[in-house]
This record gives structure tokens, sequence and C-alpha cells, in this order.
């Protein structure tokens, strides 16, 4: 009974409001249906639209026009970072206001003339279809349909080179990271239109050395990319800080695996394939893009772009040089590698953290090697500077020095008068370092009284990659998110460290220079059944820098990388190690291109942690380290003997 009497009050209640409402007029709303801003004085003209796929699946692509353009060539970017957005940086009326961001360019974009081109790929932002990550080849074990990202690029240029009446028809492809790796898949059964392009920093293979691992090592400082990439469409969900420092955030939680499901990650159909495949097997095998493109020669301009002090893909633009140069016939493949971090090339290169390169260097690549090669082949009429400007196979940044190289090949240490030279840098007693004048040897195993070095390595206080406490993972200076630069930051903080082995040379009366790719030789040991071994070769400056005080006995690194030691007999298959046993590692660390000058010293680290930007190794031998237990998580005594060495790319003057 009191519940039909409160029914039928609070109806009444509603007619009665009712009634009220409709003896007053409507207020006329004063939001337009559709509001069309006027561009009468923008330099520019916007179009959005959706170009069809063959699959029936549309993608969402903005073009922005010079307005008076004619015949002008195409610039693409493909994205899963929002292309609305990308060509929106600032309200403006400027064309090269609203591309003043990441990935566009705009001083390039707007001398040259260029109609810019931004497209979502499919499942991100305003495409259509299902998005997967750095998605593999249409017919491959791993992607079952007939699109991949081949096909993707092959159906957009066919559209563009029709549907753009301002155009000439050429479209050039162009990107950095995922948006660089997007150009090197356009290469396979490129679109007859395509007509160059340009990957920068791409991510090429995410085991052997780019986004996900380091030679077997986890990467679990892009666990928050994965969530805030994959698991909407639009990016709406976003990884939370726990901690002021992220060295605390990943040690409360033990694994990577741990965080990942506190996190939510096991929701994201990425995370689950990359715990499912820890080791080198047919799934990353499959997906390398410099074996994909090593199986047919390429037919189209290409110019790579790689950065010395590169904290995100420093495997990718080198991985792919070797695997497809040797099949250049025509001359059609290019390489640049400057003094930059991942992307630098898009801004200012005078320099990075307290180290200076005495010029822009970014603004140089931008206005004497990039432009004209766009020029060359996406004009119907190049200008003259363009058709004379010299544009080397490789043009590469010499760091110490600070001077530009244009070379025939890499690597190669000059034009010619040199040789490179596979060099020892022996690592002896007391922390001495030397360079041999023999040629280097491959390793044994030592009788027991042969010398070495030890030190403990504690899961529980593993290594810091750069001094605490570390900002969470991020691109904002103003927040003291430095993660960009973090390659150059001075290594004395772990020098210092009785779980850190250093071993210097004496003060250099010479220079030193070394081109291409260091290669750690170590003799080691370990207590435990399972260890991590990072190496670094270091570039000491003097006591004293009066130039630049804060210089004064700076530790830099040059090149440094880090080998999971289960991998030891093989990538595909993780084995335990003999405990106490000293065993031979060989891992290639990534290319440098370095004079060590007179007065400095060459410096080598060794550790067993590189936290949190890798995952601690237990050092008890798992199955799967994802899901490595608190109690597997034990200390080890590390050994390094003085067998071993790093062999250096040295740089000789032919007599």
């Amino acid at each position: 009974m009191k519940k039909t009497a409160l029914t039928l009050a609070l109806v009444a209640g509603v007619f009665s409001f009712q009634a009220t409402a409709q003896q007053y007029p409507a207020l006329p709303s004063e939001t337009p249906e559709e509001f069309k801003a006027p561009v009468d004085g923008f330099d520019y003209i916007k179009r959005t639209v959706m170009i069809p796929m063959r699959d029936g699946v549309k993608l969402n692509t903005v073009i922005v026009l010079p307005r008076k353009a004619q015949h002008a060539p195409m610039l693409l970017t493909r994205t899963p970072y929002n292309a609305a957005e990308m060509v929106n940086h600032n309200e403006s009326s400027q064309m090269e206001s609203i591309l003043a961001g990441y990935d566009n360019m705009p001083d390039v974009i707007v001398k040259g003339g260029y109609i810019r081109v931004v497209q979502d790929v499919r499942g991100k932002y305003g495409s259509e279809g299902d998005y997967v990550m750095n998605r593999p080849m249409a017919g491959s074990p791993f992607n079952p349909t007939p699109v991949d990202h081949s096909t993707d690029a092959w159906d957009t240029i066919d559209w563009l080179s029709k549907n753009v009446p301002e155009s000439n028809g050429k479209v050039g492809i162009i990107g950095g990271s995922y948006d660089g790796f997007l150009p090197l898949i356009a290469l396979v059964n490129p679109h007859p239109a395509l007509k160059v392009a340009v990957p920068m920093n791409p991510m090429v293979d995410g085991w052997r050395g780019d986004d996900w691992f380091h030679h077997g090592a986890f990467r679990q400082i892009n666990l928050s990319y994965m969530l805030e990439q994959v698991v909407t469409r639009r990016n709406e969900a976003h990884w939370y800080a726990s901690h002021y420092d992220d060295y605390d955030t990943f040690m409360r939680a033990g694994s990577a695996g741990e965080l990942a499901r506190r996190r939510g990650l096991e929701q994201s159909g990425f995370w689950r394939k990359v715990a499912a495949h820890p080791a080198y097997d047919t799934f990353w095998q499959s997906q390398a893009v410099d074996k994909i493109l090593a199986q047919q020669p390429v037919t189209v301009p290409t110019m790579l772009v790689h950065s010395l002090w590169d904290a995100e893909d420093i495997y990718g633009a080198i991985a792919v040089y070797k695997a497809i140069k040797p099949h250049d016939k025509d001359n059609k493949v290019f390489l640049v590698l400057g003094p930059w971090n991942h992307g630098g090339q898009d801004g200012d290169g005078s320099r990075l953290g307290p180290i200076r390169f005495n010029a822009d260097t970014g603004l140089q690549f931008r206005e004497q090697i990039l432009l004209p090669f766009l020029d060359r082949y996406l004009k119907d009429a190049p200008s003259p500077e363009a058709l004379a400007a010299k544009i080397a196979p490789v043009t590469a940044f010499e760091s110490g020095t600070n001077k530009w190289r244009e070379l025939a090949d890499w690597p190669r240490g000059c034009v010619s008068g040199c040789t490179i030279t596979p060099t020892m840098l022996k690592l002896g007693a007391e922390g001495k370092a030397e360079l041999s004048a023999s040629a280097p040897v491959a390793l044994s195993r030592p009788a027991h009284r042969n010398a070495y070095d030890e030190y403990v390595s504690d899961p529980a206080k593993p290594v810091p990659y750069r001094q605490r406490p570390i900002a969470p993972y991020g691109y904002d200076e103003a927040k003291g998110q430095t993660w960009p630069r973090w390659l150059v930051d001075d290594q004395r903080e772990a020098s210092g460290r009785t779980d850190v082995l250093t071993y210097t040379t004496a003060v250099l009366t010479a220079p030193v220079k070394i081109s291409g790719e260091p290669v750690a030789h170590l003799l080691a040991s370990t207590s435990g059944t399972d260890a991590d071994w990072v190496v670094k070769v270091i570039d000491v400056y003097p006591d004293q820098v009066a130039s630049q005080p804060e210089l004064g006995g700076y530790q830099l690194m040059v090149s440094a990388d880090i080998f999971r030691g289960r991998y030891r007999e093989g990538w595909e298959q993780a084995r335990p190690l003999a405990a106490n046993t000293p065993l031979v590692y060989r891992f290639g660390l990534p290319t440098a291109n370095h004079v060590f000058l007179p007065g400095h010293r060459i410096m080598v680290q060794i550790q067993s942690s590189w936290f949190p930007l890798y995952d601690r190794n237990p050092q008890t031998f798992v199955a799967n380290i994802f899901h490595a237990q608190p109690a597997d998580y034990r200390k080890a005594t590390q050994r390094i003997y003085h067998d071993s060495y790093v062999e250096l790319p040295l740089v000789r003057a032919v007599n």
C-alpha cells in the first residue's frame, strides 16, 4: 500500500513538472549545429578523408595543402599517434605553425612546398579496423588476414596519387620510431607512385635491440607504453605512477609480470604475446623488418636515419642498412648517423644534455641533406640547388671532434687513407685497460689460476640505470622527465658502486677513433644459474675542462648494452648457466663514430643489472622470468676474468 502510494505521488510530480515547463517558451541554444571557421586568410587548406582499403576498412587521413599548391609532391606519414593532432599542434592560420611538433619537420615541408598527409593506421583514433602492434605481414602464421601495413600503404598511395588534384602524383613516406617502422614496411612490394622513403629511428627488431628486449633482457620501462598504446583506440587509458621514483615502483612490484598484472595489462593482447614469447622464437623472428627486407632488393630511394644516442630504437636503422645495402646495385640506399637522441633530428641538434656539438646538427641535416634528397626524387623539376647538392651514401657525425663525414659506406673511418682494425681493449688487473697491438683472440675457459675481479650482484639492490630519483618515463622536461637524453648521463654514479667493475686506460696522448660496433668478449662466471651482463664503453673527460667546467671528469657513454646469460648458447632457447664455471659471452654493442681525444681516457664498466630500465634477473634459472617469484631472486658472486676484452673497431691510418 505504501509503495503504491509513493509511486502514484512520483508520477503526479512528473506530470506536474512537465505541465509547468510547457508554460514557458524554449530558450534558444547559442551553440550552432555545426560551426564552420572562416579560413580565407589561412595559407593552407585542410581536408579529412576516409581512404578505403582493399578489405573495406577505411582509414582516417588528414591532407594539408599549401593554399596555392599546384603539381606539388606529397609527403606521407602513417601513424598510431593521432593524425588529427599531428597536424594541429597550434591553432594558427600558418601551415608551418600547425605542423610544429612531433614527426613533421615543418621547415622542410613548408620550404619544399610539400602537401602534408598524415594517416591513422587501422584500429587507431579515427580509422576503422583492428589494431595490432607492429602488425605482422599478411600470410604469416601471426596474421592470417590478407592485409598488413604494406598493403595499407599501397592502397593509401594509390588513392592519393589519383585523388589529390593539386599534386603531381608523387608520394614520399617519412616518419620516426613506430612511424619509422611504417616506411620500411611500405618498401615491401611498393606502389609505383612511391618515389622516396625516409625511415628515422625505426622500430625493426623488438627482441634483438629495439623497444621490447635487448639481447633477451626485457625493457620493462615500456610497460606504460604497452598499456596506453594498445588497450584503447584513442589512448584513453593511462599508466599511473605509484611512487615518485620509478626505481621504487618497479622494485615494490617484484617482477615485470607482476607489475603488468597490477596495472591490468593482462587484458592486452600484445602483452599476453610478449609474456608468452620471452625468447627469440618465430614470433619475433618473423616480424624482424631487416630479415623481411633482405629478401628483396630495395627499389625506392631510401634514407635511413640513425641517432647515436637513441634511448629507444638504437638497433633498427643499422640492422636494416646491413641487411639491404649488399643488394643495393643501383645506389638507392643512404644512411645518416647524427648525434641525437630518439627523434632528435626533428629539432635543435646543437647539444644533448651537457654535450655540445658546436652547431645545430638537426638543422644542418634537414636543410643540407633531407630537403635536397626529397626534392631530387619528388619534384617534377628539382631546383638547381637540389640537383647540385652532394648527398653522400653515408653521412656520419663524428662525436668528439664534432665533424660531419661523408663516406662511401658504413662502417668506414674516413674517405680514404685509413682502415678499420678490430683491436682488443684488454681488461686487466687493478682496474687497468689497455689497447693491444695483437689481433683479437677467441676466448676459452681458463685454468683455475687465471686472475679475475669479482663483485656481488644483489637483486634487492640493483644498479640504477641513472641517478635516483628516477622520474617516471616521459618526455616533459618541465616535470624532470629527461628520459630522451639519459644515454649521455654522467656514469660516475655507477662507477662508484662496489657492484660495478671499472677498467680505465692511461691518459691518451693521441686521438683514438672508433667507427662501427664494439663487441664485448667476456670470460665470466656466476655463482647463480642465470646472469645479466652490462658492458659500457665510456669516454672519460679530463679532470678539468676550462671551456665547460661541469664536464671535468665527465664519464660519457659512447656505446653500451645488456646481455641475458640464459641465451649464451642461442637466442631461441633459454638454458641455465653452469654455476661457478667460467663461460664465454660475446655480444655486440650499438654502433659508434667517436674520437677519444688526447687528455681523455677510455673506460669500460661491467655490471649485472640496469634497473628499472630492464627487469631484474633472478640469478636463479626459471623458465620464464616474467613469472619469477620473490624466492627466486638471490645474490650471486660474479667474476670477470682478465682474459676478457672489448673489441673496438679502431680506425688506423694506412701507411
